[in-house]
């Protein structure tokens, strides 16, 4: 691993538990779809839903302790290029509307992820010791 300096290590710490707040809320929200679904929607969307509601916590989990960080900043970063899609393909959202965030917040939590791939979990975290 690069030495990093101790505000360097504080970012990436910072990236990370925003990162994973970001994630365990998205999942939380996806929970009550387990109990029901939607009237129209369709098997693939549940079944995406619920998958989601299972891999968004684990990722977060991940990178919250900096465990296989990389990896796991890969995996949510498939699961953003795929919200993304959803908001202007399923949904028709823009990069920005009126009176909520479009696409353009996935694409912000992508880019701290593109920043995890990159630089990793940093000194504070699970994969450091892994590699001593």
């Amino acid at each position: 691993m690069e030495a990093y300096t101790k505000y360097q290590n504080a970012v990436l710490l910072i990236l990370r538990i925003i990162t994973a707040a970001i994630f365990y809320v998205a999942a939380y929200f996806k929970f009550p779809f387990w109990s029901h679904a939607p009237e129209g929607m369709s098997t693939f969307l549940l079944f995406t839903t619920r998958l989601l509601s299972i891999a968004e916590p684990l990722g977060a989990t991940a990178v919250l302790f900096g465990f296989l960080t990389r990896l796991a900043a890969i995996g949510l970063i498939i699961i953003l290029l795929g919200a993304i899609y959803v908001s202007q393909s399923v949904y028709g959202i823009g990069f920005v509307t009126p009176t909520s965030p479009g696409w353009n917040f996935p694409l912000a939590v992508l880019a701290g992820c593109l920043i995890l791939t990159a630089f990793g979990a940093g000194k504070w975290s699970i994969d450091n010791n892994r590699q001593k």
